[in-house]
């Protein structure tokens, strides 16, 4: 019988993919526009004609979120992605400043390491597919170990599209044999250029730490503010509607509601109207407990599933048209099991006596956990929308619109993308919703605008036009220069 020892292996498998991606990608840097274009368009109508396929793969194998949304995921992933970058030029000179006299031209990055989330994991391969290769780069995926099934499936399908086009289908690939060591040759190989990491915070990590450049994203903890202006049936809509869309498992779906203490009654009674249910103290404490694992992260057994599988797996009894849970908070961080992310139907509810206030808790939320992802503010005052955007750390600030399809740019005009940067404060790379631009090095060509005697014109006199041409050895009139000095203040 013989043996094989799979992280060497997968090792070499990494080799052999980066390889071929390197060979594919060399091809596709000497391609034009077109050819480009063409072959995203048929990536993107492969997700399409296959969506509903890869969504029901994708909730078999990883037990998360529902056929119908995911579907609508892999769609966004496919067209709506394709319909937003299809003209954009990203091969070649890409723009010209005709009077700074600037051209800017794109140069693919090269190989890019793909890591691909259990949560979204059909939606993301297409999507990261898409942008990478319209950029002119390779792509090669690390699977999540929960969903290596679709995902293999997904870039089956996006390879054929890509031969179909007349490509090299090597230009997107996907490790088979996943392993920890697999990965981190992956992230750590000296012919990949770039690591795109979606995936959970240890993960990002890693990639910022390769040594190789990185665009990752940290966790979203995103809250939804109902300021006194909005239409709470309206904003209440939206924030069930955006909780409840594939169980949760975006990242910038809304994970706490905060009002004022006045509206509390009024807030609450719609949220219950509409399918919440507010948790009573002793309810609260028992999923509290559940939600968390002993070292504070999220418990993986919530993330993508509905309010009946979480109500069975933490005791709870709940009505059968129960859509959100919704538990009390009053403080953040440790000991607060509802400031946290929850890729779940489940969300805090917190109050505070004004604006201000809620300003300040909302701080206090994404510092704790989020910082640099996502706020929801639901109001038709534009002097409070821009009080909050300027206060608020977070990347994105979506008004009016469910925070889930808000936030990756289905219904809202931001850059339709499921990797979104959180910034400096996230320890991102980019506040960027990523697309293809995030994916190329930019050369600058500027011409000459002005010659040396014209630049040492512009300089000043070195003692308010007094010295402009004296000898550094020459004595200096102390008293005209002082003289000068006030004469110049008094015509200020």
């Amino acid at each position: 019988m013989q043996l094989y020892d799979k992280d060497l292996l997968s090792l070499q498998e990494v080799r052999e993919l980066i390889e071929l991606a390197k060979q594919a990608q060399h091809e596709l840097s000497c391609c034009n526009q077109e050819t480009v274009d063409k072959i995203t368009k048929f990536i993107a109508d492969a997700g399409v004609r296959n969506a509903h396929r890869l969504a029901e793969m994708a909730c078999k194998e990883t037990g998360f979120g529902n056929i119908n949304d995911k579907l609508i995921k892999n769609v966004f992933a496919s067209r709506g992605v394709y319909e937003r970058i299809k003209e954009m030029r990203t091969i070649g000179e890409i723009s010209r400043d005709e009077d700074n006299r600037i051209k800017t031209f794109a140069s693919p990055v090269g190989v890019i390491a793909g890591l691909i989330p259990s949560t979204n994991p059909t939606s993301t391969a297409i999507y990261k597919a898409i942008i990478a290769i319209k950029s002119g780069n390779a792509i090669v995926f690390s699977p999540h170990p929960n969903a290596q099934a679709c995902i293999h499936e997904t870039v089956k399908v996006i390879r054929q599209s890509i031969a179909e086009a007349g490509g090299n289908e090597n230009l997107v690939s996907s490790i088979t044999i996943p392993t920890i060591q697999a990965t981190d040759a992956l992230m750590k190989h000296q012919d990949t250029a770039m690591i795109l990491a979606t995936g959970g915070t240890a993960m990002v990590r890693a990639a910022y730490s390769s040594g190789t450049p990185a665009i990752g994203v940290g966790p979203g903890n995103g809250p939804a503010y109902i300021e006194r202006t909005a239409d709470i049936k309206k904003a209440v809509g939206r924030i069930i509607a955006s909780k409840t869309f594939d169980n949760g498992t975006i990242c910038a779906s809304e994970q706490s509601v905060i009002c004022d203490n006045d509206m509390r009654n009024a807030v609450q009674s719609e949220m219950e109207r509409q399918g919440a249910y507010f948790l009573n103290s002793t309810e609260r404490e028992m999923l509290g407990h559940f939600i968390l694992r002993g070292d504070g992260t999220m418990n993986p057994l919530i993330v993508g599933k509905t309010v009946q599988t979480i109500a069975d797996l933490a005791g709870l009894k709940i009505a059968a048209d129960v859509k959100v849970l919704v538990a009390e908070e009053d403080g953040v961080g440790r000991g607060h099991p509802y400031s946290n992310e929850k890729l779940a139907p489940i969300l805090a509810f917190y109050t505070a006596d004004n604006y201000r206030e809620v300003c300040a808790r909302c701080r206090e939320i994404l510092s704790y956990e989020g910082a640099g992802h996502t706020f929801a503010i639901h109001t038709e005052d534009e002097s409070i929308v821009e009080y909050f955007s300027v206060r608020i750390p977070a990347s994105r600030i979506v008004v009016n619109t469910p925070s889930a399809l808000g936030g990756i740019g289905a219904s809202t005009g931001l850059m339709p993308a499921l990797t979104l940067g959180c910034g400096a404060l996230g320890g991102s790379a980019t506040s960027d919703n990523v697309g293809p631009m995030n994916l190329l090095n930019l050369k600058k060509v500027a011409y000459g605008l002005k010659e040396m005697e014209e630049i040492r014109a512009r300089v000043p006199d070195c003692t308010i036009g007094i010295c402009k041409s004296a000898d550094i050895e020459q004595e200096v009139d102390v008293e005209m220069i002082v003289e000068k000095i006030i004469e110049r203040l008094k015509a200020i």
